[in-house]
């Protein structure tokens, strides 16, 4: 795989800074059931990177010293991590918000098959990645026969109650372009999504995020083979857009990598960009417990134009309507 760090520094992207810390995304390790050609991450089958009880553990009192709302758990496949439930039970006791960033296809998976069960019992949002609702398109991205087993998985998280509009089980679904594309406006896009999804299949959902492909990893090393890296950075920063600066995840959220080291977005934490403190250029979850980090500087790069581009990205959609 080509890396693509080499050419993502020096960058004229704004600096910017942290606010109150609210989100904890913790990567739980990079073994999937999958390996998606637009995954930022390089997950797949393959791979052994997972994280222990005891940083798990670390984690769950970083959540209750720094009296954080919310958890979002991803991966790789995140419920892959044998203490997944663990963490999910310990962090709903805490009365927090918890995210599983699932793939679907996992929950058709044996041993995975009592999932869904157990999100809907804990109440935990779902945010699913379906590329899009054709299945060839879907199948292109992430392997034959996976449009199939999403749509098993959606009928399955319906009838236990997540994405109906009288149910408190929220099941939000994740869009990425095909290409080296900006996603298009994600309020008509959702709405496509909603009728397709209803009329083939009779799926619900509550709301459709657009996320921009970042060029790094699998999705960057595509684009430098095919000799379209700087083509896609040009587009990137042509489309940034200042308004979003105030809104990029990254000032309320911090990663964690599946060895409790910090960064400031899952996508630093895929460039080893580390999370940088007064005493601490590679800070663990230990080193931080009470720290307050509101106001630190947030490292940056040419890919958080991805972030800023259009209508922006993040873990949550689209920046702006």
């Amino acid at each position: 795989m080509l890396d693509t760090v080499h050419l993502l520094n020096p960058t004229t992207f704004p600096n910017i800074q942290r606010e109150r810390l609210e989100t904890l995304q913790v990567n739980l390790g990079f073994l999937c059931n999958l390996s998606c050609l637009h995954c930022h991450v390089n997950a797949g089958p393959k791979r052994t990177e997972m994280m222990s009880r005891e940083t798990v553990d670390d984690v769950l009192r970083f959540l209750r010293n720094q009296g954080l709302k919310h958890l979002d758990l991803t991966g790789g496949a995140p419920e892959m991590n044998p203490h997944f439930r663990y963490l999910v039970e310990q962090a709903r006791a805490m009365d927090l918000h918890v995210i599983d960033r699932s793939n679907l296809v996992i929950m058709q998976e044996e041993g995975y098959l009592d999932l869904p069960e157990f999100l809907a019992d804990h109440q935990v949002e779902v945010v699913a990645s379906l590329p899009c609702y054709l299945e060839e398109n879907v199948d292109q991205q992430r392997g034959k026969g996976s449009y199939t087993q999403s749509i098993k998985s959606l009928k399955k998280l319906n009838s236990l109650g997540y994405g109906l509009s009288d149910s408190k089980l929220t099941l939000n679904l994740v869009y990425n372009p095909q290409g080296p594309s900006l996603p298009p406006p994600q309020g008509p896009l959702q709405a496509d999504y909603q009728r397709e999804l209803e009329q083939r299949f009779g799926v619900h959902f509550n709301q459709l995020f657009t996320i921009t492909n970042m060029p790094i990893q699998r999705f960057g090393s595509l684009l430098q083979s095919k000799g379209q890296f700087g083509e896609y950075m040009t587009l990137l920063r042509g489309a940034y857009q200042a308004d979003n600066l105030q809104s990029v995840m990254c000032r309320t959220l911090l990663s964690v990598d599946w060895q409790g080291y910090l960064y400031d977005c899952d996508f630093n934490q895929m460039l080893k960009i580390h999370l940088k403190t007064d005493t601490s250029f590679k800070p663990h979850l230990r080193d931080l417990f009470d720290l307050d980090l509101n106001g630190f500087d947030i490292q940056v790069a040419e890919h958080c134009y991805g972030c800023t581009a259009g209508q922006g990205s993040s873990c949550g959609g689209a920046l702006e309507d």
